[in-house]
Formats: C-alpha cells, sequence, structure tokens
C-alpha cells in the first residue's frame, strides 16, 4: 500500500471503498453477537484459549501444515519435522500476541522483529530483522513478485507511520491493511504467512473490536482456503480499489467465520453445563 496520497489518514481513505462499509458493519454485528452470549459471563477465559488454539491451527494450515485440531491439542513435540515446526511456530505467535499489545502502537517494527524471533526460535543472525539485499525468502505459499529489500524497509516505515500516528480507520481495515502489506513485502526471511496474520489478530485484539481474542481471523481465513486467500491477495497487491476493497470483505469473512467458530465453542460449553 502506497503511503503517500490525497488525505492525511488514507486508512480512513480506504473505508469510504464501495462495499467496505457493509464489511465492517457485518463484522461489527457479529462481533457484538458472540460477546453477548451467556456463556461469555462465565467462561470468557476459556473461549479466548480456544480461540488461541484454533487460530493457530488455521495460521499453520494456510502455511502448510493442514493438523486436525485434536492433533495439535494432543501434541507436545513441535520439532520433529518441517510441518511440526510451522505448528510449533503458529502456537507461539498465539501465545505472544497478547504480550505485545501495548508495544504495537509505540514500535510496531519492534513488535514485527519479536514476532519473527518467536517464530523462527533460531540464532540465525538474519532472525529478527528486515531482510536484506540477496537474502532468500522462504514463503512457499505467496508467489507473488518479491519487493526488493530497499522497498520493503520503506515501506514498512510508512506502515509503522500511520499506525503510530492513529487512525479513525475502521479496526477491520486497519488489520486488513496491515495483514496484506505483510505478506505483499514478506519482510523477512522465513514466516511471513505466520506473522502476517498474528499482526492482523494484534490489531483486531488492541483496537477493542476483539479485546478477548476470542474471533480468531485465521480459523476463517483457512476455512475460506487458499486459492481465495491469493486471489484476494492479487486484489491487495493491485493497489485498485476494487481490488483493496475485496481484500478488506475478505478479510472482514474471515473474522466473521472466527466468531462462527467460537459461537460454536459457546454453545458446547453451554450444553456441557446444562
Amino acid at each position: 500500500m502506497s503511503t503517500t496520497g490525497a488525505t492525511a489518514d488514507p486508512l480512513a481513505a480506504l473505508g469510504s471503498l464501495p462495499g467496505v462499509a457493509e464489511s465492517v458493519e457485518s463484522v461489527r454485528k457479529a462481533v457484538d453477537r458472540v460477546y453477548g452470549h451467556r456463556i461469555m459471563r462465565r467462561r470468557s477465559n476459556e473461549i479466548t484459549s480456544e480461540a488461541a488454539l484454533r487460530g493457530a491451527r488455521g495460521s499453520a494450515a494456510l502455511s502448510g501444515a493442514d493438523w486436525a485440531l485434536e492433533e495439535v491439542r494432543r501434541r507436545t513435540d513441535f520439532g520433529a519435522d518441517a510441518e511440526a515446526r510451522v505448528v510449533g511456530a503458529a502456537l507461539r505467535l498465539s501465545a505472544e500476541g497478547g504480550q505485545l499489545l501495548s508495544i504495537w502502537r509505540q514500535s510496531p517494527l519492534r513488535v514485527l522483529a519479536r514476532l519473527h524471533l518467536v517464530a523462527a526460535a533460531s540464532d540465525d543472525d538474519r532472525v529478527g530483522r528486515p531482510r536484506q539485499a540477496g537474502e532468500p525468502v522462504d514463503e512457499p505459499l505467496v508467489e507473488l513478485p518479491l519487493p526488493a529489500a530497499g522497498e520493503v524497509a520503506g515501506r514498512l516505515e510508512g506502515l509503522a507511520d500511520l499506525i503510530i500516528a492513529g487512525t479513525s480507520a475502521p479496526a477491520l481495515v486497519t488489520a486488513a491493511v496491515v495483514h496484506g502489506e505483510l505478506l505483499a513485502l514478506r519482510p523477512f526471511v522465513s514466516h511471513n504467512g505466520l506473522i502476517a496474520r498474528a499482526a492482523e489478530r494484534i490489531v483486531l485484539i488492541g483496537s477493542g473490536l476483539d479485546p478477548k481474542a476470542i474471533c480468531p481471523a485465521e480459523v476463517g481465513h483457512a476455512e475460506l482456503g487458499r486459492a481465495s486467500y491469493l486471489a484476494a491477495l492479487d486484489g491487495y497487491v493491485s493497489g485498485t480499489p476494487e481490488g483493496m476493497a475485496a481484500w478488506i470483505a475478505h478479510c472482514g469473512r474471515a473474522v466473521e467465520l472466527g466468531v462462527r467458530e467460537s459461537t460454536a465453542v459457546c454453545e458446547a460449553l453451554q450444553r456441557g453445563a446444562a
């Protein structure tokens, strides 16, 4: 996303794109419904924990490790093979995100660096910093042309400036732009998809839309499928109003599906308590 334009708040300007206001309103209504569920008054911590687990599973699935939920729940060793390491990284990111909320608005680049450190869990000197010229990127899901390191640095700074300055844009719009920009840039040598989805969740939680972290968009992204995810990302990368609106709407639908997942958890807990 270009951060130079005609408005002082380009994120807010995206809210006026055709169809975006409807997506924002639909997401808000869905989130309000699950927060109003009677089980939330007594067992919200359980819903939060379950949402974190299911969100991590969904994010890992999009990065090539499509494990059954019960396998993710059961396993304790996440270093045995490549898929296990992806799942382990997704679980670590899910646990770490909530601890970084207070830092995000002041230093988003610091948070992104921390997310890469957590995901990679390696002492490689390329970990925890944006990639440099000539460094390869391991991100098999996204096959879009890779921006040069210099462009990555400039666009990351621009994105950080927008977040620090604050915006009147709806949380969904900001979260979708953060997610899309990180996927488009792939600023790190690895784990960019996992980090992009973790950052989206941080925005949704920190904005107040989902303060208890019970609406895992990652679940929805996985349910909508890789083909739909990548097609929507193409729209974001195009930079056209139609493409940007389609990406925001896709992210909104993902949040709504995450809400549906947590609503089902609430219903199951309620049945068990009856």
